[in-house]
């Protein structure tokens, strides 16, 4: 398995698609052309965000978007025409459509969130993980994000991670938790019809 540690101080800051804010990136793809960190060419993304006070969501028509609080609790997505997202509590990924009118609502103070988004050729998903057990990394891409300090063997190397760092697999393979809590994304090309 190719694994590659992802150093905080290489995320990138980029503004917020509707100019409210700044994300770090911490990993992307995008279409060959395409200048890394803008909005045109994005094939996926995952970062952190503070979200500080309530507003509207930037418009990512075509994209599919996880959320995940990974800092603070309180946070409800209101959605235009639909039913909230109580993501009130962290640690539990919600999933939405990036042409989604959502407003924030922040009942306890600002928060930390985690988002994953992709365009819809790609399947997406995010996973909480804590404590201790084995998952099979079967994605096209695996990143696993120290939320705290944690220890974690990937394709049978062994890693500390810090808050904030990350590792990076393109191949698939297995992921043993020894201790801490991770956030695990995965991307992986959707089939042709």
């Amino acid at each position: 398995m190719d694994i590659t540690r992802l150093d905080p101080a290489a995320y990138r800051r980029t503004p917020w698609k509707n100019g409210g804010g700044i994300t770090i990136d911490i990993a992307d793809a995008y279409a060959p052309g395409a200048v890394a960190g803008s909005w045109s060419g994005m094939l996926w993304r995952l970062g952190r965000t503070q979200i500080i006070e309530p507003g509207p969501f930037s418009d990512l028509s075509g994209y599919d978007r996880i959320l995940t609080v990974i800092g603070g609790r309180g946070l409800v997505l209101e959605i235009a025409g639909g039913a909230a997202l109580d993501a009130r509590e962290p640690f539990r990924p919600v999933r939405f459509a990036g042409e989604d009118r959502i407003a924030s609502r922040l009942e306890a103070g600002p928060v930390a969130v985690l988002n994953l988004m992709a365009d819809r050729r790609h399947a997406i998903d995010v996973a909480i993980l804590s404590g201790q057990g084995t998952r099979t990394l079967d994605a096209a891409t695996s990143i696993v994000y120290a939320i705290e300090d944690s220890e974690v063997v990937v394709g049978g190397q062994a890693f500390a991670l810090k808050v904030d760092e990350a590792l990076r697999g393109d191949q698939g393979g297995e992921l043993t938790m020894r201790r801490g809590r991770v956030a695990l994304s995965t991307i992986s090309s959707r089939s042709a019809p």
